[in-house]
């Protein structure tokens, strides 16, 4: 017996692991040889193309794209109708299969509705991409990036809150109260 939830609508390939509480939703396909860990819960209508690799307890929305090459660490949010890219510079008639560019996204990183990740381009744990954003080149951890193509405009504390620094380089996320420092445009939380 399962120890994951598939509606009798979703497909899933041969070779797939999918952990323990997970939840698949109506019409998604998760292809042959992905990982899927714990308590993850895959929305309607999405796709998750061969190897890929998702964490413990990553939420994907509905009409999401995962393409080969891409690795998601745990909790990782990926908003509706999100994308990622795998080949630089696609064309229908060149196969470019050997040529898939990696994506790695780190812990805890949202990906906001309608974004686009081309590949080869890595996000940082916590990073927070805005609704729309087009990410075309790497993202820090923690920073906030909108816009196409996306820019840098802010930082993020883990509990997903705009963290404002002091003269200091010192900012308290307002909720869980933890401390971040800002220095030489690299953001870490104090411990």
């Amino acid at each position: 017996m399962n120890k994951f939830f598939a509606h009798d609508t979703a497909v899933i390939d041969a070779g797939c692991q999918i952990g323990a509480g997970t939840k698949i939703w109506h019409f998604s396909h998760i292809m042959s040889d992905c990982v899927i860990g714990n308590d993850c819960n895959i929305g309607q209508n999405v796709v998750v193309s061969p190897q890929v690799t998702l964490g413990n307890n990553v939420k994907v929305q509905n009409n999401v794209s995962i393409y080969t090459g891409v690795t998601c660490d745990d909790d990782v949010f990926l908003g509706p109708s999100c994308v990622f890219t795998n080949v630089t510079n696609p064309r229908s008639a060149v196969n470019r299969k050997s040529q898939y560019a990696k994506t790695h996204v780190g812990k805890g990183a949202t990906i906001g509705a309608n974004a686009t990740v081309v590949c080869g381009h890595d996000i940082g744990k916590y990073a927070f991409i805005g609704a729309g954003a087009v990410v075309t080149k790497n993202v820090p951890d923690y920073a906030l990036v909108v816009g196409n193509p996306s820019r840098l405009t802010g930082w993020m504390s883990e509990y997903g809150h705009r963290l404002e620094f002091d003269n200091e380089g010192m900012a308290i996320c307002p909720e869980s109260k933890q401390e971040y420092k800002l220095e030489n445009n690299t953001v870490i939380r104090i411990k």
